[in-house]
């Protein structure tokens, strides 16, 4: 009767409901077992992870927080360096599409999400919502060349605030040119977030290939910092509240303050 199904009846899941068995390998938290032991596990288990059936390589403490800065700065953009498969793009759209249903934010959102190459990015986010391109803009360039950057200023709707999120190489020489070059788009009390810091920790990165001798995200953040871009900035490292993540680097541009 009505909507009751019997026990002959199969399920039918909507499509893009992931079959538990591709879900990502579990990770258990034995309380004799080491803290390191266990972030370990999870580093090597967020490279498995997903997003709407498509490839989501971020720790979920991460996205929590990210859901925390987009709802304080009142971000209406976010350009993403570094697209991978495209699950974090389709996250931040549904994060942006959430704020503007509460009316914090216009409903003309974007994700500007740049890689050098995205062939095949189009049909993995058509597949998963063939609608995708209204809010989600796919760009090929090189963050290390300042015209890509001059590209996507052109898909920045006029005074939109802006969240920068750099998730590319996690080597020096991309994420200092990802900060001299974008961290123009971050408004007041915005945020330019570094992920991966943990890419310097060998201990904690052992399933990423470590940087070369130049040194990752860590070094390249604290240079850039020290220069005259970065005396516009602070970071936050008491941003990483939820323990194990992979050590964004939490950038906020500081206030503007007038004199009395």
């Amino acid at each position: 009767m009505g909507n009751q199904m019997t026990d002959q009846e199969s399920v039918v899941l909507p499509p893009h409901v992931e079959d538990p068995e591709l879900l990502p390998p579990g990770v258990e938290a034995p309380a004799e077992g080491s803290l390191l032991t266990y972030w370990q596990e999870r580093v090597g288990q967020h490279v498995h992870d997903s997003y709407a059936g498509v490839r989501l390589m971020k720790f979920p403490e991460d996205l929590r927080m990210f859901e925390h800065l987009l709802w304080l700065s009142r971000a209406q953009v976010v350009v993403e360096l570094g697209t991978h498969s495209g699950g974090s793009a389709l996250w931040f759209r549904d994060r942006l599409r959430t704020m503007a249903a509460y009316g914090l934010i216009p409903q003309d959102i974007r994700v500007i999400s740049v890689d050098l190459s995205q062939k095949n990015t189009h049909d993995v986010l058509a597949a998963a919502d063939s609608r995708y391109a209204e809010h989600i803009t796919l760009l090929e360039g090189d963050i290390l060349d300042q015209d890509t950057s001059f590209e996507v200023a052109e898909h920045i709707p006029q005074g939109a605030r802006c969240l920068v999120v750099e998730d590319s190489r996690h080597a020096y020489e991309t994420t200092h040119a990802a900060l001299r070059h974008y961290s123009r788009f971050v408004p007041a009390d915005g945020f330019f977030v570094v992920e991966d810091g943990l890419i310097d920790s060998p201990e904690l990165c052992v399933h990423i290939k470590p940087p070369g001798e130049t040194g990752g995200v860590v070094s390249a953040v604290r240079d850039w910092l020290a220069g005259d871009q970065g005396q516009f900035f602070q970071d936050r490292p008491d941003l990483n509240r939820y323990g194990i993540s992979c050590r964004n680097m939490w950038l906020r541009r500081k206030a503007v303050t007038t004199s009395a």
